[in-house]
């Protein structure tokens, strides 16, 4: 069946299945379960959801990353609604916002986290992920709900932060995801054969990759606990004794391994494709993986959640020079991305930066029940009025036609007159000798310019070497040595600890 003969994700799952039913589809630290059992248990959690919810309502799953709680998302898809995976680890105010913005009937919550769902405001029902992998399964329910489906419907929404104070859900499509993945398998070379080492939370897309490109090539996904990312040494005897051969990350996560020196006790050789995204890839960091990989390509992808995972990718062959910024590339096959200047003018003169749009396959259908951001960040661009997402980050075309990130809209700030990138100030401080990782904050209370860092360099040294490569305007007042970067829950740095460590006096 190809892509525009499906109507819904769940027909991968039940292709793979009944090409290959013994086979692996999860490989959990408590459970592995097969294809056959994955299918068994979504239609499971499938006839309970239809039993209870409208179709295309949302379906909260709450609980940590586990193959019970994949199988009560694709339950949830079964069973004619859209999930929305929530990480139990959020403050519980921002669970309860996450809440008012959905208003849904029901919630599927894991063992270990119903204690803490009951405490929520939530007038709802709450049911137990045993409950609905335990429910009778009803043919002729879930036959019904397959009838009246349509590629258009919602499969997913996924929370991001809100200018407001309110988290917005993007809500994508079983098409959009459907167009996107057939793509993200051909231009990144993936196979059957894979193991897909999931690293992400389900409320962070990076793990929508994993989850569907393994549903469609009937592959494996290995859930990785987020406890192992503390320990480089298990996280790699995780991966290695598991023969994970795919990497989809975030920077962060990478560099975790990175920048402690995890290759120094092992090398996961069953590695075939390493790919990353979310933040920009300090270069001395690649080549750390690339000097333990050197017969591997490297592939950094980059795309908000609003147009469905990635929009665009920069492949890094073996032995490929790498240049002082790394590209973010081209676009994926069924997406066309421009860039947009202040004017609303394209920009195609290299060198020159402006805004990121994406438009055709695979935008997402917006923001649940928030019709005014909607209209703010999707627009109708062009003669043709083609949907475009307008991404607020800023970017610029090298020599060579290709995309390369330049920051964030919200991350150029204008200090002692100057507009600066901070993101400029990053690269040059990565770049240095004995620095690990940096970030850049701007303090306008204070109107101060701060960074903190990873890495073995004294404050006076540092300071004295950034004044060789940067104007003294753009040289932070405040340099902060910590041992270790913060990360949200998404595995990015997280600027807002650090903000709050900057106040405080801290580093």
């Amino acid at each position: 069946m190809t892509k525009n003969e499906m109507k819904s994700v769940i027909e991968y799952l039940e292709a793979a299945a009944n090409r290959n039913p013994k086979k692996l589809a999860v490989i959990d630290q408590g459970e592995s379960i097969t294809y056959e059992k994955m299918l068994e248990l979504t239609r499971r959690a499938g006839t309970l959801v239809a039993g209870k919810c409208q179709k295309s309502a949302p379906v909260v799953v709450f609980g940590e990353k586990s193959n019970l709680s994949l199988a009560c998302m694709l339950g949830v898809v079964q069973g004619g609604c859209f999930y929305v995976p929530l990480n139990p680890e959020q403050p519980k105010e921002r669970v309860e916002k996450i809440l008012e913005v959905l208003q849904p009937k029901v919630m599927l919550v894991s063992a270990a986290c119903m204690e803490r769902a009951k405490d929520l405001a939530f007038s709802g029902e709450i049911v137990s992920f045993d409950t609905c992998v335990g429910t009778k399964i009803e043919d002729d329910l879930l036959r019904e709900r397959r009838r009246k489906a349509h590629k258009e419907d919602p499969l997913y929404g996924i929370f991001t932060s809100g200018s407001t104070g309110t988290p917005k859900c993007v809500l994508v499509s079983h098409q959009c995801v459907l167009d996107f993945i057939p793509h993200f398998i051909e231009e990144t070379g993936l196979l059957s054969t894979d193991v897909f080492a999931n690293q992400a939370p389900f409320d962070f897309d990076v793990s929508v990759k994993d989850i569907y490109s393994s549903l469609a090539l009937g592959a494996t996904i290995l859930l990785i606990p987020k406890e192992l990312f503390a320990l480089p040494t298990c996280l790699l005897d995780y991966i290695c004794d598991n023969h994970a051969t795919v990497l989809i990350w975030a920077v962060s996560a990478m560099c975790q391994i990175s920048g402690l020196k995890g290759f120094d006790y092992r090398i996961p050789t069953d590695l075939r494709r390493v790919m990353f995204s979310g933040e920009s890839m300090p270069i001395k960091q690649l080549k750390i993986w690339r000097e333990a990989l050197p017969e591997l390509p490297f592939v950094n992808l980059y795309g908000p959640t609003e147009i469905t995972c990635n929009c665009t990718y920069y492949w890094i062959a073996p032995g490929e020079p790498l240049p002082e910024k790394l590209p973010i590339g081209k676009a994926f096959g069924g997406r066309e991305v421009f860039l947009l200047d202040e004017r609303g003018q394209r920009v195609t003169q290299p060198g020159i930066s402006g805004e990121i749009c994406v438009t055709g396959e695979s935008i997402s259908l917006g923001y649940y029940h928030n019709t005014e951001q909607t209209k703010k960040s999707f627009i109708l661009y062009g003669p043709e009025k083609k949907r475009t997402y307008r991404t607020g980050d800023m970017a610029y075309w090298n020599p060579k036609n290709q995309l390369v990130f330049d920051g964030r809209k919200d991350f150029q700030i204008k200090h002692m007159g100057h507009r600066i990138e901070l993101e400029e100030i990053e690269n040059a401080l990565n770049s240095l000798a004995g620095i690990v990782r940096s970030c850049c904050l701007f303090d306008r209370e204070k109107n101060k310019i701060i960074c903190f860092y990873v890495g073995d360099v004294e404050k006076t040294q540092l300071k004295k070497q950034l004044k060789l490569s940067l104007p003294g305007y753009m040289v932070p007042q405040k340099l902060c040595s910590i041992d270790q970067m913060p990360m949200n829950k998404n595995g990015k740095m997280d600027r807002n600890q650090l903000m709050t460590w900057a106040k405080e006096g801290l580093g």
